[in-house]
């Protein structure tokens, strides 16, 4: 299942709290201009408290936050960190840009 989730969680076989849980995470960070109250109420249908949106939305942007600056300081990862990680991914993992930092090429 891990595996699933690194790749895309989509098709793990997660509840659907954490599947809620986790489209509204991407929402969040991807488009968050389209989240609406609506989102909110979808999770509390799916049984999710306040508190545990709360957490969900401030972990989300907590990332966010952290990887603007990141990228904006030029942060880059110690020698040999980068290579560590790549090791244990597989190959549809390391394709993906925002799983290693690198710009993935989309020509053949």
């Amino acid at each position: 299942m891990a595996s699933h989730v690194l790749h895309d969680y989509t098709k793990a076989d997660l509840d659907t709290q954490t599947m809620g849980m986790l489209n509204y995470a991407v929402k969040l960070a991807l488009t968050p201009a389209t989240v609406e109250q609506a989102d909110v109420e979808k999770l509390r249908s799916l049984g999710l408290t306040d508190e545990q949106i709360l957490s969900t939305a401030l972990i989300t942007a907590y990332f966010i936050v952290m990887n603007r600056l990141a990228n904006g300081l030029g942060v880059e990862l110690p020698p040999g960190r980068q290579e560590a990680q790549e090791r244990w991914m597989s190959k549809e993992a390391a394709s993906q840009e925002g799983l290693t930092g690198k710009k993935v090429s989309t020509t053949a």
